[in-house]
């Protein structure tokens, strides 16, 4: 929870703020554009909401928050509201869960609703709320893992939901090593007609992507929208096995078709085919310059 007493100066006066304990995680900033920016390393309001669907926004984004650094100054009325409002419709049948997970330094999940069986895409905060929610939508048939940053509260989503975990062998460790499914080597491993997964090493040794329809790119820490650069991009920065490798990885990815990118960290991109596939050229130029 929030607290107050905390509250950063850099928030303008009224109802919602953000304090110190912010970890610059970037996810209401992508949630609530209107209502938070970045303010030094952390984040802060810089606009009041004052619609309704600014307040949903900005509430939203209280929920995702992984260290509950947003709060209210008044006890909030509509929490319900937004309770119910998550998993968030990204398009067709696919979802943002919210309720990031401290433990995966704010990263993303998402969720597919699917008859053959739905997905849910690296585990966000095991919340009441949301489970409630995933039963309503007819509960987890897989628990996919991108890589072992964002594993969260996978163990307690497997244990109530009884879902299937898939990782990749490279990424198991002591607290992942029951998964269900490893997935192994360099060859894409097909789920179902509409799901692959694509080993992409690079950030991590282990790390692979999902795609979904040839339309959704689930990305983990591998791709993602740069604001700073205006192009889809990879963390130089941020890549804990191999840049080269991962250079290698994005050759390949490129080979596929698809039209929203949706990373854990990062931006998502949504374009047309055509355009994503031109975009793919300018982040493998980029790489290769770095």
């Amino acid at each position: 929870m929030a607290r107050l007493n905390q509250r950063r100066s850099e928030n303008i006066p009224g109802d919602f703020y953000v304090d110190s304990t912010c970890i610059d995680c970037d996810t209401c900033r992508w949630m609530a554009p209107d209502i938070f920016q970045s303010a030094g390393e952390q984040s802060a309001v810089y606009s009041q909401p004052r619609t309704e669907a600014e307040r949903l926004r900005a509430m939203q984004a209280l929920l995702a928050c992984p260290t509950a650094s947003i709060g209210t100054v008044e006890k909030p009325k509509d929490i319900k509201v937004a309770q119910q409002s998550l998993p968030l419709l990204v398009a067709d049948n696919v979802y943002h869960c919210g309720y990031h997970a401290e433990s995966s330094f704010g990263a993303a999940s998402y969720f597919i609703q699917r008859a053959e069986g739905n997905i849910l895409i690296d585990s966000p905060r095991f919340a009441a709320p949301l489970v409630k929610r995933l039963e309503e939508m007819g509960g987890v048939r897989y628990l996919y893992l991108t890589h072992r940053d964002d594993v969260a509260d996978h163990q307690k989503f497997h244990d109530h939901f009884k879902c299937d975990r898939l990782l990749h062998t490279d990424e198991i460790n002591s607290g992942t090593r029951d998964v269900e499914v490893k997935i192994s080597g360099a060859e894409v491993f097909q789920l179902a007609d509409d799901v692959v997964i694509i080993p992409v090493p690079g950030h991590t040794k282990g790390h692979t992507v999902l795609l979904y329809q040839q339309k959704f790119l689930f990305s983990g820490d591998h791709l993602a929208w740069s604001e700073r650069l205006q192009q889809l991009n990879a963390f130089r920065n941020a890549c804990w096995y191999s840049w080269s490798e991962q250079t290698k990885s994005m050759h390949k990815l490129a080979d596929y078709t698809f039209e929203w990118v949706l990373p854990g960290h990062g931006r998502r991109y949504n374009a047309e085919a055509a355009t994503m596939k031109l975009q793919m050229q300018k982040c493998i130029q980029w790489m290769e310059k770095s």
